[in-house]
């Protein structure tokens, strides 16, 4: 079995250097092939930063070089679905920034290709690799919260409560006085996998969505723009097997980033993980029984976290480098596959009945619930 997996990645952003390229020099299986951008000056600085071997401004060239097993796409949206086909064409495995397409169809498509060419997908779900969450999700397998009546999800913080910080994103051409879906697309799919994950498939959905600031700041447009985005959604969920779930997602919410929280309840016992930076500590967990229902602080210990990290390294590089580990972890060692590409599918498919049963005012089933 190849000792070292070779990596390359494409988009020399922000993002990339908080999350991504720190969990690949951290990993001591992993050998940073390449780096690409499309901005020869970005590509070259975060290639030498990272000790990248080669660096490209074509990504079709980074795809094809036999020297990269594994594709990085932490691109802008509309590209990390043509980028991710391409590496799946090319016989790589891809790790894809979340979403993968803004539609549910072209990600089950892109899921089934990738399992007919026996490459290994993953999604950008950050927050699947918190060590607090991945605690929960261990209390619900072994039994120890017994039965899961409820589940609650929350993603939200004040990252747009004042309208002065510029949208980062408006896909152009689209109606600005009709309402438009944001906080739970890119906040909401975050908490549905959660969700998911934790409880089982959703059987049907509720919903309401609002705008609260109705004039803000748009990133590349002059002056207050008189935009309806959708900042603020709640979510009524029922799971397929019975446990109910509340979901809400929020830009103006007022809390630090990320914003998450999950929230269990079972027979036996409930569990709360509040993943928000608050005075140093990326993330908190607690833990109460049936027969003692304080809740009490419970420490996950070292090994649940990436090696070299703490509770205090910060939330990106935390969670990014834990999701590095695990995928090359999954690749080199033949383990089962996790957080996916249909994963991301299913995340899609719920967000869209979600805004569906907004603008219906009903409840909507998910498909595979049965009448």
């Amino acid at each position: 079995m190849t000792s070292k997996l070779g990596v390359g990645l494409i988009g020399a952003h922000t993002w990339a250097d908080k999350a991504h390229l720190p969990g690949y020099k951290a990993h001591e299986r992993v050998d940073l092939i390449a780096v690409c951008d499309l901005d020869p000056d970005r590509a070259n600085a975060m290639g030498e930063k990272y000790g990248a071997k080669k660096v490209f401004t074509d990504p079709e060239k980074l795809i094809a070089d036999p020297d990269v097993q594994m594709v990085d796409v932490c691109t802008p949206t509309h590209t990390h679905l043509p980028l991710s086909l391409l590496a799946i064409e090319g016989g790589k495995h891809v790790l894809s920034e979340k979403p993968l397409h803004t539609e549910a169809a072209p990600a089950f498509d892109a899921a089934a290709k990738a399992d007919a060419k026996g490459v290994r997908t993953k999604l950008g779900f950050t927050f699947r690799y918190s060590p607090a969450i991945r605690q929960i999700k261990k209390w619900i397998d072994d039994g120890t919260l017994g039965e899961v009546f409820h589940i609650h999800g929350f993603e939200q913080n004040s990252q747009w409560l004042d309208p002065q910080e510029p949208l980062r994103q408006i896909t152009p051409g689209v109606d600005r006085n009709s309402l438009i879906p944001a906080s739970i697309v890119g906040y909401g799919s975050h908490l549905i996998d959660l969700m998911r994950w934790l409880g089982g498939e959703f059987g049907s959905v509720a919903s309401t969505m609002k705008n609260f600031i109705p004039e803000r700041i748009v990133r590349g447009e002059v002056g207050l723009q008189k935009i309806k985005v959708e900042d603020g959604a709640v979510a009524l969920v029922e799971y397929a097997n019975g446990a109910q779930g509340l979901l809400q997602t929020s830009y103006v919410a007022v809390g630090n980033y990320p914003g998450v929280e999950i929230r269990v309840y079972g027979s036996k016992g409930a569990a709360v993980a509040r993943l928000i930076s608050e005075f140093g500590t990326a993330e908190t967990l607690k833990i109460a029984k049936a027969e003692a229902v304080e809740f009490i602080p419970y420490d996950v210990g070292p090994e649940a976290l990436p090696p070299g990290t703490t509770l205090n390294t910060p939330w990106p590089e935390l969670y990014y480098r834990n999701l590095v580990r695990h995928f090359v972890d999954e690749i080199l060692e033949d383990r089962p596959q996790e957080c996916t590409f249909f994963d991301g599918a299913k995340s899609q498919e719920i967000v869209d009945a979600i805004i569906k049963a907004h603008f219906e005012r009903r409840w909507v089933d998910l498909p595979g619930k049965s009448a």
